[in-house]
């Protein structure tokens, strides 16, 4: 029933993710395809310019700015995630985004006709600042739409994008398919397909109703967008709830990203939002997909298997957060986060043991990949999902867009980082890499388990009386902040 009732809803859902965060798991998965070629690719281009081979090891440091590159576009991307979409709405930010990819497209097709690596570095830029901007604005835009039963469910769906663009990117990428040198342009060139469908599409669906409502005051076409989405008639609760977020935030702008760090009535919100979800990152997710080529290698596993076997990981994670989108509004946020995070560091601290001891027994390397498959699946069936869905929970409107941009910008140099030391931290700590990243899984479960109340199935303002029980001491501090607020007090 609820299927036929939302069936636009679930719509929206699928063109918000493809061209979403369907576009952050393309641009992390495909690059790794046509590393060689491109590397060919600046050499050709730099004897065409200056008679000469470029430097194997200025060469290396082009590729890995092309590389890295993708992270500083979606910090951009992430900052804008908090001014845009309030002065545009959701919707117009999204299709201004959609632009953005399509041009980024449109310079690495051409790049090696017009023999520039220069346009595959602006190309990635703007490909990471679709991504930094889509990721948050999707994820606020499909928040606001859906109904308190249904939020969870439905922002987890970011994360299923997420490692359906991976596979995808993956796949395209073998040398059956894109991954060769004379395709890699139109490998690279891929994303601006699912923003020029985002783009066409998205014109046929309204605004955030919860935009709408509590941003622009306009309570008719907020009805009708709520009735064409949920197929409602009674829509008495969901306006009510809208009212009451409405008049807390009567008579203030939307927050600075100032007032989310320094104001004490979100702190604990904010406090959420950094160490579990933000610094999803530091869970060490990435590098172990960075440090499983090496694991499938002293397995014995050839090289030129080894990217069906990364096809492999990435299809893991998208079955496990399949999984996690029917467990999130059953057994709730909380518990799922983190008894997630705990098991993930249980499992990377087997996991250093195991690869310390890899020599005394052969069969040791093959027991290490299938440790590897586990924490791949309990990140997806755990964490992974709920990030994207804790965050859409914690914040009032007016707090929202401050609070992706705080998110966004974490994640993003999260990812920076790791990408560009976890390198050195390997040959620094050899088997014992992980370990930083088991410290932080067992912080970030005891921090969730111990102090984070539920979200699952609340209102935004229950969910904010909460939160207001761990950032005031008494009643009384609540009722002085929450007034304040009312007035448009900046902290």
């Amino acid at each position: 029933m609820l299927l036929l009732q939302y069936w636009r809803l679930y719509l929206l859902t699928v063109v918000l993710g493809i061209g979403g965060s369907f576009q952050y798991g393309i641009q992390v998965s495909l690059i790794a395809s046509p590393a060689e070629h491109i590397q060919c690719f600046v050499n050709y281009t730099w004897m065409w310019r200056y008679g000469s081979p470029v430097e194997e090891s200025a060469n290396q440091l082009i590729w890995s700015f092309i590389v890295a590159v993708l992270s500083l576009g979606a910090w951009a991307g992430a900052i804008h995630s908090g001014s845009l979409p309030v002065k545009y709405g959701r919707k117009k930010a999204l299709l201004i985004n959609n632009v953005v990819a399509m041009v980024a497209a449109v310079l690495v097709l051409f790049s090696r006709t017009a023999r520039s690596f220069e346009m595959i570095l602006l190309g990635r830029f703007l490909y990471g600042y679709n991504v930094g901007l889509g990721l948050s604005v999707h994820l606020m835009y499909l928040g606001e739409s859906s109904p308190k039963a249904l939020r969870g469910f439905l922002t987890l769906t970011g994360s299923i994008f997420i490692a359906f663009g991976k596979v995808f990117g993956q796949i395209i990428g073998i040398k059956e398919l894109l991954g060769t040198d004379g395709a890699w342009p139109w490998l690279l060139a891929v994303s601006g397909l699912p923003a020029i469908f985002q783009f066409s599409t998205l014109l046929l669906f309204p605004e955030s109703p919860r935009y709408t409502y509590i941003d622009k005051g306009d309570t008719e076409a907020c009805k009708r967008a709520l009735q064409w989405l949920w197929q409602e008639e009674d829509l008495k609760l969901e306006l009510d709830d809208m009212q009451k977020e409405r008049e807390n935030a009567q008579g203030q702008l939307a927050k600075t990203v100032k007032d989310v760090l320094t104001s004490r009535c979100v702190r604990w919100q904010l406090l959420t939002l950094i160490i579990p979800c933000a610094g999803i990152q530091l869970c060490g997710i990435n590098a172990l997909y960075f440090y499983a080529f090496d694991i499938f290698l002293e397995s014995g596993v050839p090289k030129s298997q080894m990217h069906y076997l990364t096809i492999g990981l990435g299809a893991t994670e998208l079955i496990t957060i399949l999984l996690c989108s029917f467990l999130i509004d059953r057994a709730g946020r909380k518990k799922l986060m983190g008894y997630g995070y705990l098991l993930m560091g249980i499992t990377m601290a087997i996991l250093s043991v195991m690869l310390y001891i890899k020599d005394l027994n052969p069969a040791i390397p093959y027991i290490n990949i299938c440790l590897i498959f586990c924490v791949i699946s309990i990140y997806g069936l755990f964490p992974s999902g709920v990030s994207m869905a804790l965050p859409a929970d914690l914040f009032l409107q007016a707090w929202r867009p401050s609070a992706y941009v705080i998110s966004g910008t974490i994640n993003w140099i999260g990812m920076f980082l790791v990408g560009l030391s976890f390198g050195y931290i390997v040959d620094a700590l050899g088997q014992f890499c992980f370990l930083i990243f088991v410290v932080y899984c067992f912080l970030s479960a005891a921090f969730l388990i111990y102090f984070v109340p539920e979200t699952k199935g609340k209102t935004m303002v229950e969910i904010m009386e909460n939160f207001n029980q761990l950032n005031f001491k008494n009643k009384r501090e609540i009722n002085i902040e929450v007034y304040d607020v009312g007035k448009g007090t900046k902290f």
